[in-house]
């Protein structure tokens, strides 16, 4: 994508109502607006709240926004380029149970509050498979504990991807920390009892990958109470 094509949407993103953009600062400072307030604040119900990490061009956020409209999703990424498509397609669908956040996931807890999130959606993340990148996997004990801060004590953690090392890395984690794993398998689309939401949303790249016979994977798990 052109250095042009970003400045302009990074500019669209600004005027953008279901875009939200807070600094780093404002972020630790406690001085979020909607954390703790989602659902007065912005959304105005009390639908539960469901959170894609990492959401790339928000493909998975919008199609179960229009999935299920009686949720309310935030798709999360650094990268504001890259949901800049998903904001504009909500836009124009007139999808009013969808915002993003353009933040580091790092931050996540900061953006909302404890037991603010019902389920949390980590779709085709980088599984970072140098040892050394081990901090920056969605899925290591660090950010497990985010995500326990965040979410209501029932919620969900859905885990899809490509990737074999990452789907046995979370895997072995969350046995040896003993949390439930409810599903897990590692072809979804050879098992005929897979979750719908999980085959039946496909990413611009995930169809690439099945065109190639690459096995998609899939864990849903809910985390102990520490």
């Amino acid at each position: 994508m052109g250095s042009k094509n970003k400045l302009k949407r990074f500019k669209e993103n600004e005027q953008f109502e279901n875009v939200i953009q807070p600094e780093r600062q404002e972020l630790q400072d406690g001085n979020f607006d909607f954390r703790g307030n989602w659902s007065r604040k912005f959304f105005k119900n009390d639908h539960p709240i469901v959170v894609e990490l990492g959401c790339g061009k928000g493909e998975y956020t919008v199609a179960l926004a229009q999935k299920y409209p009686e949720k309310n999703f935030i798709g999360v990424d650094i990268k504001g380029a890259r949901f800049w498509r998903g904001a504009k397609t909500a836009l124009e669908e007139d999808l009013p149970n969808v915002a993003f956040v353009r933040t580091q996931i790092e931050l996540i807890d900061y953006v909302f509050a404890q037991d603010e999130v019902s389920e949390i959606w980590i779709t085709f993340p980088d599984p970072q498979i140098k040892y050394k990148r081990t901090k920056h996997r969605l899925t290591n004990a660090e950010f497990l504990k985010r995500y326990r801060k965040i979410l209501k004590p029932e919620g969900y953690i859905h885990l899809k991807t490509d990737s074999e090392f990452m789907h046995g890395y979370t895997l072995g984690l969350l046995h040896g920390a003993g949390h439930e794993i409810e599903y897990a398998h590692h072809d979804v689309y050879s098992n005929e009892y897979s979750p719908e939401e999980v085959t039946s949303i496909q990413t611009f790249y995930e169809k690439q990958y099945l065109e190639k016979g690459k096995p998609i994977t899939y864990i849903r798990f809910r985390l102990k109470n520490s």
